[in-house]
């Protein structure tokens, strides 16, 4: 419910909405939701001094509740 919603949000702000994708994984230390989009609007996710980025963590925070998740904005260009 919480990468749905997440992604319903950053859907919203990027102008290229089809390659928004939010993966949640299970990790020891909770949850983590990794979302990724297309390289142009990577800037527009994270903000002017990440200040949208911080506004997606406060809304999924106060979703997750007690439990607590992590938003991680993954750059696509960058290979492992």
């Amino acid at each position: 419910m919480i990468a749905e919603a997440l992604e319903h949000l950053v859907r919203g702000v990027v102008d290229n909405p089809d390659d928004v994708s939010v993966q949640d994984k299970q990790l020891r230390r909770g949850s983590v939701l990794e979302v990724r989009v297309h390289p142009d609007d990577l800037g527009k996710v994270i903000g002017r001094n990440g200040r949208t980025a911080t506004a997606f963590r406060t809304v999924v925070s106060a979703l997750a509740g007690r439990g607590g998740a992590r938003v991680d904005f993954v750059d696509v260009d960058r290979r492992r």
